[in-house]
């Protein structure tokens, strides 16, 4: 079936996680054969079968166009994203092109400037009555905090903010759903073409893979993969970090106690929240996992969220802890495919930490609406439709 998501009423007062919604099944089978697009997936639960497959390529590949993500993107791109839908070698090399701007996020030059951007977004929060966080607070930090990351001008940002939260899957202008954004990356390239530049749209038209310049084909699939794959990560952790430390006022001052506890505390959200519920990766031979037969050619899922929440690695996997260590936690993959941009994540949540312990002295829940994805044998929260506060500054 289609995957669908929708808002329901927040968990009750008090409660930081929905129900763990492959607990079960993880415990008997650590496996669960589910739909998705009329196709049978098997989904891979547990943490040490999910770390494995993700290190094993040649039984579980990258190299399936379009159907790394479940459900499979056909229908929003035209491009196979460069480097995640690919294999070693080539993986390797394709990754090394672009690593120098995913380092960007440990230059100090960087740190200052995302410690400034979320000032600003906290001054602003702060001199309202109250904020949306999703698309007035988190959609802007993301858009601002990437325009940083590809060093381009932070007027681009803008224009990323009013695609607003959805624009990969409507397009709104009755062509192929996807296609602003696609209109867009071009224009980009071809800009860089004609005038290069020290951004990352520069960098793609100046590459070399094997001795020759990149594709068009592949710089879209560099950059398609950029913004999608930054995009609702990164806006639903910042939104996890403002709700929980609404609901735990405590916690403010338990950072204040230490700069350091953020790193730790970041790690936490990231596990807990995992915004990306699980990947696929195809099986080039006759397979059998835990029990499922998966032809050649068809898909396993990697499961994430389920991995995140097992209880033979996890003590009391179903409640935060902030200082919870080792926290060996797979919200970033594991192997060769490791997230490129983690960095960038991490830096984003640890300093939207560390600056709401600085200046505020409070945030106050008003509204919010729990997203959810629905699908044929589970529904999982996946973050906010809406969640509206208001910000008190410390010390007012």
């Amino acid at each position: 079936m289609e995957n669908s998501v929708h808002s329901t009423a927040p968990s009750p007062e008090g409660s930081d996680l929905q129900p763990d919604p492959f607990r079960e099944a993880r415990q008997k089978d650590g496996v669960l054969a589910c739909e998705f697009q009329g196709s049978v997936i098997p989904m891979i639960l547990r943490h040490a079968d999910v770390r494995q497959a993700a290190k094993d390529w040649k039984t579980y590949s990258s190299d399936a166009p379009f159907r790394i993500p479940i459900p499979s993107e056909e229908d929003v791109r035209t491009m196979r994203q460069i480097p995640v839908e690919t294999d070693p070698p080539d993986h390797t090399e394709y990754r090394e092109i672009v690593e120098p701007f995913f380092r960007r996020p440990k230059e100090a030059a960087m740190i200052a400037q995302v410690e400034q951007l979320i000032d600003e977004a906290i001054s602003d929060a702060v001199a309202r009555d109250s904020i949306e966080i999703v698309r007035s607070f988190a959609l802007p930090l993301q858009s601002r905090a990437l325009a940083l990351l590809l060093n381009v001008p932070m007027s681009e940002a803008e224009t990323w903010i009013g695609w607003g939260i959805h624009v990969f899957r409507d397009g709104g202008d009755g062509q192929k759903k996807g296609a602003a954004l696609e209109r867009y990356l071009h224009a980009q390239l071809d800009r860089a073409e004609a005038s290069p530049g020290e951004d990352f749209f520069s960098a793609l038209t100046q590459a070399r893979f094997r001795g020759r310049a990149l594709t068009r084909e592949e710089m879209m699939g560099y950059a398609n993969l950029t913004f999608a794959g930054g995009r609702d990560t990164i806006i639903h952790s910042i939104s996890t970090v403002i709700a929980y430390l609404g609901r735990h006022p405590e916690a403010l001052e338990y950072f204040r106690g230490d700069a350091n506890r953020a790193v730790h505390a970041s790690e936490e959200f990231f596990r807990v929240l995992t915004p990306l519920t699980h990947i696929a990766r195809k099986c080039p031979v006759d397979s059998t996992v835990h029990g499922v037969p998966v032809p050649a050619g068809e898909r396993v899922s990697l499961c994430w969220a389920s991995a995140n929440r097992d209880e033979t690695v996890f003590d009391a996997p179903d409640e935060i802890r902030l200082d919870r260590k080792p926290n060996p936690h797979l919200a970033f993959g594991a192997g060769t495919h490791l997230c490129l941009g983690a960095p960038h994540a991490r830096l984003i949540t640890r300093t939207l930490i560390q600056k709401c312990a600085e200046r505020l002295g409070g945030i106050a829940i008003l509204e919010e609406q729990v997203r959810f994805e629905n699908e044929a044998r589970y529904r999982r929260a996946v973050g906010w439709d809406a969640l509206s506060v208001r910000m008190v500054q410390r010390g007012a």
